[in-house]
């Protein structure tokens, strides 16, 4: 049990915070910092600090810190790519609000170490683990409602995938960074955006790639009100999709993407464009659905509920927001919070 001050007390400390009258001690500061999915800097408004300054004419700091890139080796850089793996996977089943510090520091550390590596056979490999920490920790912050942090996110991840040569890391960084404009209710600039993500790709795209990026216009343009191209291109992702049970892109670690995948998607895609046969391709994802991806499933109950409310079955549109609330209560996922709040609005 959190041992916390009163209700009452913790109002006037709330509006004390806000108003500058009181410090956030480290004992609420952590408790809030995964409450609100946010960093420390954002929790008090200050900025970043730029660290000591080392030696007088800092020389001696520099070359220290060059010499230490210099000795970043193969199997350091997996470690980097191992350390975003686990954070991905923490993610999925538990939600990005507990996971800021951990992912502030490991982006942190894969900064600092392309920030000193002078060579291209040192700089690339880091610049490829920075390209996918960086667009994980956007996806985070978007998921908790951060969406200035996850712009800047994204924009270091394309930064670092242009310096690591990885067009698919470019494209999949840009695909991403559409949703922010989409949830912002830039839809019509989001689709030009994941459009110009698949011309970034080009043929160096994976087979799986092409098809998620494909799936996620189609979602897109279903935001935006284009039936027809949302049509389209999720029969485009349709085709591209290569066939099996295997979800994961050995090419493009943080592509998941299978039939089963494809089908939730495609149903939410015809849930957001009204079409009657959304509701049959969700339950076939429901049933079909991976338990460990916890988060993606307060998604896939909106849709339901949304597909539901389509064809005026309002009683099962609330059960299923009220399962979405849970999840996404469970996750603290600002972003399926939203959504369970506007559909609710609308019942």
């Amino acid at each position: 049990m959190l041992d916390v001050a009163s209700t009452s007390s913790l109002r006037v400390y709330v509006s004390e915070w806000e108003n500058g009258r009181r410090q956030i001690s480290a004992r609420y500061a952590k408790i809030l910092r995964v409450l609100l999915g946010v960093t420390d800097n954002e929790l008090t408004g200050k900025p970043a600090s730029l660290g000591p300054s080392g030696a007088a004419d800092g020389y001696d700091d520099l070359m220290g810190r060059i010499d230490a890139a210099r000795s970043i080796s193969l199997t350091m850089v997996n470690t980097f790519m191992d350390q975003t793996e686990l954070l991905r996977t923490m993610d999925r089943q538990m939600g990005a609000a507990s996971l800021v510090d951990q992912m502030t520091a490991h982006l942190a550390t894969l900064e600092d170490a392309l920030t000193f590596a002078v060579l291209p056979e040192t700089r690339r490999p880091v610049a490829r683990a920075l390209a996918g920490a960086a667009t994980l920790a956007a996806w985070q912050a978007l998921d908790v409602g951060a969406v200035e942090r996850a712009w800047r996110h994204y924009e270091l991840g394309k930064r670092a995938a242009h310096e690591a040569e990885e067009p698919m890391y470019l494209a999949h960084a840009t695909a991403e960074q559409a949703y922010v404009l989409c949830d912002a209710g830039r839809a019509p600039m989001a689709v030009q955006l994941i459009r110009d993500a698949q011309r970034l790709g080009g043929k160096a795209m994976s087979p799986r790639l092409t098809a998620w990026l494909y799936a996620a216009e189609a979602e897109i343009c279903a935001r935006a009100g284009m039936p027809k191209d949302c049509q389209r291109a999720m029969e485009r992702a349709m085709r591209c999709l290569p066939p099996g049970e295997e979800a994961r892109d050995p090419d493009m670690l943080s592509i998941f993407l299978n039939e089963g995948h494809l089908t939730r998607w495609r149903g939410n895609a015809l849930a957001l464009i009204g079409n009657d046969e959304a509701v049959s391709s969700l339950y076939t994802a429901l049933n079909a659905a991976d338990p460990t991806f916890i988060r993606a499933s307060a998604g896939l109950r909106c849709d339901l509920a949304q597909a539901h409310m389509a064809r005026g079955e309002y009683d099962q549109a609330h059960e299923h927001l009220r399962q979405a609330r849970l999840i996404a209560g469970r996750t603290g996922s600002v972003r399926q919070r939203r959504r369970v709040e506007q559909l609710t609005q609308r019942l």
